[in-house]
């Protein structure tokens, strides 16, 4: 019997293939952030946009899907957080970034937003010998070129979105094939997709500067008044606040652990393509990874710097909490023993009274037990019963009272004290 996976892993690897490009082409590509919700909808915008053109719309459940319309191709794909569309289109007769036909700008306009957009590429694949000078295409405080995939081809881009918002790159084709081309156009897309993806970390890093800047200082006061208060209640009062603190930061700190590891993720992704297009140096200007290492890395490193304050200022709320929960402690033990102390000074003195009780007892009962005694006496004598005094029979009877009293309390305490044990 198969394992219920088998299917999904056994196609995962096959999931996004490359597909054939041919010299020249253009390519517009787009990526927009996106819920589950949202790409459902997008999902189903995109079938109704298949059927109405007789093409076969994708399936329930599908996160990547290749459509041919014509003369013009799309691919859709459903990505964690982002969803993508990339047109296809032939490039005859076209200048290097021309602007858009009205039949590609139609194309790629039909298909609603599906969520907030981040993403716009216009790439080029020409032949070499366009005669055009990357220098009239490109802001050269920003141009990049080099050879890649073995010097097969020549990419160059400046980065810098154009007036219509897409950041263009050129492929200059020296010696690639369909395939080749195909999947070197993919990881370049890719490379474009993933960094801006990467950076979104940056302005929440910077958001969030200043507040773990707050509460670092506010920890340090919270210490250096650790060592001028004493007592229950002033250790309570920062206690307290520690925890809003700690509160505060682990609140503001969940959405950004994963933004953070979604920004450390997609920046191993850029760097992954990068070696997977194999630059190399072209006409003395800097390649992309090494442009891409000046600009991208500071962004990175503002990341990483944010995720290791906040993690430092956590281990040390934590650290000053438990020390101010050790002084809570040691000052309710305190209070707890000179309780405790008070509770054996109160008991002693209740069983010194207890003692002067049972004592008065003994003789409060002993008197009653000899009064009664003397009654009977002097009843006795009178009914001619006895001959003895009924004076010194009374008296002589006293200690046995007393006697006799006082071990049946004594009977009595000492059965009560064995029922409480």
């Amino acid at each position: 019997m198969a394992h219920p996976l088998r299917a999904f892993v056994l196609g995962e690897v096959h999931a996004r293939p490359f597909h054939a490009i041919g010299t020249p082409a253009r390519i517009l590509h787009f990526a927009f952030l996106t819920d589950a919700s949202q790409t459902q909808v997008a999902r189903a915008q995109l079938a109704e946009f298949c059927r109405a053109r007789g093409a076969q719309p994708p399936r329930d459940g599908d996160k990547h899907f290749r459509v041919e319309f014509g003369g013009a191709v799309l691919r859709w794909e459903n990505h964690a957080e982002f969803t993508t569309y990339t047109w296809e289109f032939p490039a005859a007769g076209y200048a290097p970034f021309d602007p858009p036909s009205r039949v590609m700008a139609m194309a790629a306009s039909a298909l609603p937003q599906p969520g907030p957009h981040l993403v716009s590429v216009d790439l080029h694949v020409l032949k070499s010998d366009d005669g055009v000078s990357l220098e009239t295409l490109f802001d050269q405080a920003s141009l990049t070129a080099s050879f890649v995939d073995g010097a097969a081809a020549i990419v160059a881009t400046d980065f810098r979105p154009d007036p219509g918002g897409f950041v263009r790159l050129l492929l200059r084709d020296l010696r690639l094939t369909p395939a080749r081309a195909g999947a070197l156009v993919q990881r370049l897309l890719e490379i474009e997709t993933y960094r801006l993806l990467a950076l979104l970390g940056l302005p929440e890093s910077q958001q969030l500067i200043p507040r773990v800047q707050a509460i670092e200082a506010r920890v340090s006061e919270v210490a250096a008044h650790m060592t001028q208060t004493s007592g229950l209640d002033g250790d309570h009062a920062l206690l307290g606040e520690l925890t809003s603190m700690l509160a505060d930061l682990e609140a503001q700190s969940a959405p950004w652990n994963f933004r953070y590891g979604a920004t450390r993720a997609y920046e191993r992704l850029v760097q992954q393509r990068l070696v997977a297009i194999g630059e190399a140096a072209h006409d003395g200007w800097p390649t992309i990874a090494a442009f891409l290492s000046r600009r991208m890395a500071p962004a990175m490193r503002t990341a990483e710097m944010l995720e290791s304050r906040q993690s430092d200022l956590a281990r040390k709320l934590v650290r000053a909490a438990n020390l101010l929960r050790t002084r809570v402690d040691v000052e309710i033990e305190r209070q707890n023993r000179d309780l405790l102390r008070s509770m054996n000074e109160r008991t002693r003195l209740q069983l010194r009274l207890q003692q002067t009780v049972e004592g008065l007892s003994v003789a409060a009962i002993s008197y009653y037990v000899v009064g009664l005694a003397a009654y009977v006496i002097k009843g006795l004598k009178e009914g001619g019963v006895i001959s003895i005094d009924p004076g010194l029979a009374t008296a002589a009877f006293v200690p046995i009272a007393v006697i006799a009293v006082a071990l049946i309390v004594r009977r009595v305490r000492n059965l009560h004290a064995h029922e409480n044990h």
